[in-house]
Parts: structure tokens; C-alpha cells; sequence
């Protein structure tokens, strides 16, 4: 047993902020209330620390099977607790790719010895080529929580209209990668002022603003419920609005990395600020910091994306795509977002918990009696300097940023996976 005294519980789901005491016995809550004295064989301080459910992250790349001197399922569930996430949902684009219940199956056996909740989402195409179906039915019955080619837009509309109907079908939800290649002169940085300067084709608004306006009208079409990945433009962020208005069962992320940067970032980081899709400019993050203040954008995602030091120094042309986030995305949800006061800290968390949860279907976590003792355990003001990552990767710009937000425990089924 585990009492946890004297947090500052915030929960997203009962609309909870209060001091009070957590009790967990094995995997579950047992009791909640003030001045618990039950006998525990450890009793953790949290005074002056925020006690919350455990982060979940819809959106990362552990990229085991195939490419694992980027990261592999331990380091990155090993990432992912020390930034206080106990659930995540790793994308496909493995090698092999995850779209056979033999792949899906090797990541979820390896997930389940790390000591955070690892979900796999399977592939909607064969191989990520955007021309077969995968066979949604039988991943779906092997425990796939949904379907996404993230990294490749589905540019097969019939294909695309035919994977929607079946997943509404199976009722899961299916995510998308929206950039048409064929209006992008140069991708990992925007089309504008700094992409010139640097004599830099750039990937154009206008390349995510079709495919997000194309699967709106899909989603609307089909009933299916649809996310839209890692949202950039500012255009996009309000063809969601219009379309959640319509009735369309959509949904977005946003990615701490697109509400905190601009394009600009690539001036001073180089490739570590290069990401698919990029970037843009401040009328695009404020557009996103709009959408996640008024609910247009449900999820707040990391995209993880672990590179290693040799892809990334390599020139901006040919550098990979993206960044190491797990580590860092609650310091930059609370410095970006609840310190200029555009969120709470209790809307923090629901975009980083309870919605995340909710649209895979699954219970979101709550600090309440019977629920799972999935726990993170942080102070929402202490500073703390990023220097070093459980991941293998270090491919981020935020090196060196003093964040808040220091994540003091992680507690997944009732054990201490991270503590500072």
C-alpha cells in the first residue's frame, strides 16, 4: 500500500482541485480524504505537489520493430515516465509495419514488461502504401485500440472513404497524417520568410488546409471518428471548428512544439526544429492556442519522434523529420499554455488525460476510489533545466529551456515507475 499525503489533487474528470490524501492499494484507489492514517509500507510527502492522473499520450514513436538505435519500447516507456505519461499509443510506421496481428502483438508483449501502459495502433493500409486495406477486423480483435498511416497521408480518397466506414464499423477511431506531398517543395520547415531566407522550398499551409478539409467532409460523410494529426495551420484549426459545428465526429491534436515555436525556431536550432508538418508562424500558433482554449483541439500529443545525432546533423534537406517530447511536454504545457494564462492547470490535464482516453473509448483515469492507481506527481512552478533524456534520442530544440513542472513520481498500476 501507498499513501500519498497532503497533494493537491486535480482531476479532469470529477472537476476536482483540493488537498487531500490518496491511498492505493495494489493496482487501485482504495480511498481518497483528509488525514488518511491507514497503514501504508510507504507514505509519500506530496505537500505542495500536484497529484493528478496519469498523462497519456496518443502520438508516439517508440520505433521497435526495425528502428531501434532511435529508441526502442523500454527507453521510450522509460521516457514516457519520467514525463509522467503511464499511457501511450504508438504509431505503425515500424519496419515491419504494424498492419499483421504478428507485429502488433510482438509490441504489445514487449509493452507489458515496461511498467507503463503500451498501446499499439495498427496501420490502415498495407505497408503504409495507401492502396490495400489492412485487415482492420482481425487487429481489431487482437487489442488494436485504432488505425493511422502517421507519417503518410492517405491520398486514396476511395481507399480512405472505405477505412472510415470500417472502422465506424469496429468502433474505433482512425487519425490522420494530413500533408498532399505534391503541394510541398521542401518539407520539416514552413513556406514563408524563413524558408526563403535559408533558400528553402518549405511545406505550405495550403498542404495540410486540403486533406483537413477533404476528412472533415469525410468524417461528416461516414459517421467515422476521425482525428486530425498534429495540427499546424491556423486554417486547419478552423475547418475542425466548422466541421465539429456540422455534426462530424472530429477530433485534433496539437503538439507542444507547434503552440510554443514559430518557424523562426529553425534559425536557431536547425534541424532539431525541422518536423512534418513544420512549424508556422505566430498567427498559427495563437490559431492553435485558440482551438485548445475553446475545445476545437481535444488532445494535446508529443508526435515523440527519437532521432539519432548522426540523421540530425545531417543538412536540412536531408535531416529526419521531428522530436524527442515525452520528457518535455508538461513543462511546455505549463509554461506555453497555463502560466500566460490561456488554460488552467485543470484543463491542462484534461487535454493531456481525460480527452486522450476518451477518444479511444477507453475510462479516462481519476483519482477516485476503485479507479486504476495510474498517478503523476509534479510540481506545477518548480523550474528544472533539460539536460539529459531517458529516451536515446536528444533531438530537441528545448535543450538548455528551464521548464516548470518538475515530475517528481510516476505511479502506473500502484508501482513507482519514475522518481526524481
Amino acid at each position: 500500500m501507498i499513501l500519498i499525503k497532503n497533494g493537491r489533487v486535480v482531476d479532469p474528470v470529477t472537476g476536482t482541485d483540493q488537498v487531500m490524501d490518496v491511498l492505493l492499494n495494489g493496482s487501485q484507489i482504495v480511498k481518497t480524504g483528509q488525514n488518511l492514517t491507514d497503514p501504508a509500507e510507504r507514505i509519500i510527502d506530496a505537500s505542495g505537489l500536484v497529484v493528478a492522473p496519469g498523462l497519456m499520450d496518443a502520438h508516439v514513436h517508440f520505433r521497435d520493430p526495425g528502428f531501434t538505435y532511435k529508441e526502442d519500447i523500454m527507453t521510450g516507456a522509460r521516457a514516457a515516465a519520467r514525463g509522467g505519461f503511464t499511457t501511450v499509443v504508438c504509431m505503425a510506421n515500424t519496419k515491419p509495419v504494424v498492419d499483421n496481428v504478428e507485429t502488433l502483438e510482438y509490441v504489445q508483449k514487449k509493452g507489458e514488461a515496461t511498467g507503463v501502459h503500451v498501446l499499439q495502433a495498427a496501420a490502415v493500409s498495407k505497408g503504409l502504401k495507401g492502396k490495400e486495406l489492412t485487415d482492420m477486423e482481425a487487429l481489431a480483435d487482437a487489442g488494436a485500440p485504432g488505425f493511422t498511416d502517421d507519417g503518410i497521408p492517405l491520398m486514396d480518397e476511395q481507399l480512405l472513404l472505405e477505412a472510415m466506414k470500417k472502422a465506424r464499423e469496429l468502433g474505433l477511431p482512425i487519425s490522420l497524417h494530413e500533408e498532399d506531398p505534391l503541394l510541398i517543395a521542401a518539407s520539416g520547415v514552413h513556406q514563408g520568410e524563413v524558408s526563403e531566407k535559408l533558400s528553402y522550398g518549405g511545406a505550405p499551409r495550403v498542404s495540410e488546409d486540403v486533406l483537413v478539409a477533404r476528412d472533415c467532409m469525410l468524417a461528416l460523410h461516414t459517421g467515422a471518428r476521425v482525428c486530425i494529426q498534429h495540427i499546424s495551420s491556423g486554417n486547419s484549426v478552423e475547418l475542425v471548428r466548422m466541421a465539429k459545428a456540422m455534426g462530424a465526429d472530429i477530433h485534433a491534436e496539437a503538439t507542444p512544439h507547434h503552440f510554443t515555436l514559430t518557424d523562426k525556431a529553425v534559425l536557431t536550432y536547425g534541424t532539431n526544429a525541422r518536423m512534418n508538418p513544420p512549424v508556422r508562424t505566430e498567427a498559427d500558433r495563437q490559431a492553435i492556442i485558440k482551438g485548445l482554449q475553446d475545445g476545437t483541439i481535444d488532445m494535446i500529443v508529443t508526435d515523440h519522434a527519437p532521432h539519432s545525432r548522426e540523421e540530425k546533423a545531417r543538412s536540412l534537406s536531408e535531416a529526419p523529420s521531428g522530436i524527442t517530447g515525452l520528457e518535455t511536454s508538461l513543462g511546455l504545457g505549463l509554461l506555453s499554455l497555463v502560466e500566460p494564462g490561456y488554460l488552467t492547470l485543470l484543463q491542462l490535464l484534461e487535454l493531456m488525460s481525460r480527452n486522450p482516453a476518451e477518444f479511444y473509448r477507453m475510462i479516462p483515469g481519476s483519482i477516485t476510489e476503485d479507479a486504476p492507481a495510474d498517478l503523476v506527481i509534479f510540481s506545477e512552478t518548480e523550474r528544472w533545466r533539460v539536460e539529459h533524456f531517458e529516451s536515446k534520442a536528444s533531438n530537441s530544440p528545448f535543450l538548455g529551456w528551464e521548464l516548470p513542472g518538475k515530475v517528481y513520481y510516476t505511479i502506473c498500476a500502484g508501482k513507482v515507475v519514475y522518481e526524481s
